[in-house]
C-alpha cells in the first residue's frame, strides 16, 4: 500500500492548477442515465472515484469513454442493468446517486446501500422518504434499496427536514422526468447542486432557483445530450490556501473560483492568511502570523466540513486557541490522534475541539483514516520538523489528483512511496 513521504519546513511558492471538482463529477456523472446522450463532460479530474463511478455506469450498460489527457468523460447510452451491486457501492458514497435517476427513467431500481469513508453514518432516510413523496414504492431488504414507480415519478412539494447536498442531488435528477412540477425546499445551495442544475438544463430540464434554497423543477417527457464543464473543486482550493498558509508560503491556485468558498474565504482571513482574486484564479498567502481562530461546520455558504480537518491542522501552529466545531457528521475528528502523534495540542469532546497552537510540529509515522483527514496530515507534515510518513494513502487518491506531483511543483520536499 502506497505511503506519502514529507520532509516540512519549506514555504511553498508557485502555481497549483485546481482540478475538476470530485463532488461535482459524480453526480454529473449519474445524470448521464437520464438520457440516451451523449454527455459529455470536460475538466473531468483523474480520481479514484471518478473510475469508480464509471466503472458503475458501464455495469448498468452506458458507453463510457474517458479521454485523461483532454480531461473529459463522455458517457451515452441506456441502462440496460437496474441493479447497483454492493461489490461497486460499499466503495463510494455517492453511488446511491445512481437511484433517483435509474427509478425517474425507468420506473424501478435495485442499489446497495452506500459505504464510503467512515465518518459517520449519513443516513439515506431522506433521499427515500422524499421519492416516496413522488410516488415511489421504497423496501429495503438485504442489504439494498428495493424501489419501483410503475409509470413516471410524480411532482410533489419536498421539504427536507435538514439540508442534505446527496439529497438534493438526487430528488433534482429525478425531479428532471417527473410529471408535474417539483418544488424543493431547503434544498443544498453548495456550488456542486447549481453546477449539476446547469448541466440538466443543458439537457433541457426545467429550474428555476439555482443558488437558492428552494427550486422548482418542471419534469420533461426527455432529456438530450449536453456538453459541460465541471467546476474546479473548491476543497481542493481551500486545502491548498491552508498548505501556502502552513509553510508561511505564497501560491497562485489556477482556476479557482472566490464565490465558490464560502466562508473558507472569511475565516482563512481571520486566521491570518490573504485570499484575494488575481488573474487566472486566487492569489494566497501568509501575511504575518497565524492567529487561533474559531470555526463550526455548516452547509454552504458556511464553512464546509470537508475543509474542518485542513483547518484544524493549520490552527496546530496559530497562535492562541481555536475551537472547531463539528455539525455536519459526527464521527469526524478521527484525524486527531494522529496530530497528537506529531506535537499537536488538541482536546475534543463530543462535536468541538480545542486546538491550543504550537510553535512547531514534529514529523512522525501517521496513519490516514479518511479522504479529508489524509491530507490534513500532508499539510501537517508541510509545517513539521523533520520527516512525516502518511500511510494508507489509498483515501487521498480518491478526492485529490496528483497531490504529491502538485505540491512538489511549489518546493514541497514529498514523495510517494510504493507499498
Amino acid at each position: 500500500m502506497d505511503r506519502i513521504r514529507i520532509r516540512g519546513g519549506r514555504a511553498l511558492a508557485g502555481t497549483i492548477p485546481i482540478s475538476g471538482a470530485k463532488n461535482a463529477a459524480l453526480p454529473l456523472m449519474a445524470s448521464a442515465l437520464l438520457t440516451d446522450g451523449p454527455l459529455t463532460l470536460t475538466n473531468a479530474p483523474d480520481l479514484a472515484d471518478v473510475t469508480t463511478m464509471a466503472g458503475l455506469l458501464a455495469q448498468h450498460g452506458l458507453s463510457v469513454t474517458r479521454d485523461k489527457a483532454a480531461r473529459t468523460i463522455t458517457l451515452s447510452g441506456t441502462a440496460t442493468n437496474l441493479e447497483a451491486p454492493y461489490d461497486l457501492v460499499r466503495k463510494m458514497r455517492a453511488s446511491v446517486l445512481v437511484l433517483g435517476p435509474l427509478l425517474a427513467r425507468h420506473g424501478r431500481a435495485r442499489v446497495s446501500l452506500p459505504g464510503g469513508c467512515a465518518i459517520g453514518t449519513r443516513p439515506v432516510d431522506l433521499h427515500l422518504k422524499a421519492l416516496e413523496q413522488m410516488g415511489a414504492a421504497i423496501e429495503i431488504t438485504g442489504g439494498y434499496i428495493e424501489a419501483t414507480a410503475p409509470g413516471r415519478l410524480k411532482a410533489a412539494r419536498i421539504i427536507f427536514p435538514q439540508v442534505s447536498v446527496g439529497a438534493t442531488e438526487n430528488i433534482l435528477m429525478a425531479s428532471a422526468l417527473a410529471k408535474g412540477t417539483t418544488e424543493i425546499v431547503n434544498a443544498a445551495r453548495e456550488p456542486e447542486i447549481t453546477d449539476l442544475a446547469a448541466c440538466l438544463m443543458r439537457m433541457g430540464a426545467r429550474i428555476e432557483g439555482l443558488g437558492t434554497d428552494r427550486l422548482l423543477v418542471e419534469g420533461v417527457e426527455s432529456l438530450g445530450a449536453a456538453v459541460h464543464p465541471i467546476i474546479p473543486d473548491r476543497i481542493e482550493a481551500g486545502t491548498y490556501a491552508c498548505a501556502a498558509a502552513i509553510t508561511g508560503g505564497s501560491v497562485l491556485l489556477a482556476g479557482a473560483r472566490l464565490d465558490h468558498l464560502g466562508a473558507v474565504t472569511r475565516i482563512l482571513r481571520d486566521a491570518g492568511v490573504d485570499v484575494a482574486e488575481a488573474e487566472g484564479g486566487l492569489k494566497v498567502a501568509r501575511l504575518n502570523g497565524l492567529r487561533g481562530t474559531d470555526v463550526m461546520t455548516e452547509p454552504f455558504p458556511g464553512f464546509a466540513t470537508d475543509m474542518q480537518a485542513q483547518f484544524m491542522a493549520l490552527m496546530c501552529v496559530a497562535e492562541g486557541a481555536a475551537m472547531i466545531t463539528e455539525t455536519i457528521f459526527e464521527n469526524r475528528f478521527m484525524h486527531v490522534p494522529e496530530l497528537l502523534r506529531m506535537g499537536a495540542r488538541i482536546n475534543f469532546h463530543g462535536a468541538s475541539a480545542i486546538v491550543r497552537g504550537v510553535p512547531r510540529l514534529s514529523g512522525a509515522p501517521v496513519m490516514a483514516t479518511d479522504l479529508r483527514a489524509s491530507v490534513s496530515l500532508i499539510l501537517a507534515g508541510l509545517a513539521a520538523q523533520g520527516e512525516t510518513i502518511v500511510n494508507r494513502v489509498y483515501h487521498l487518491d480518491r478526492g485529490y489528483e496528483h497531490v504529491e506531483e502538485k505540491l512538489a511543483a511549489v518546493g514541497a520536499d514529498i514523495e510517494r512511496l510504493p507499498g
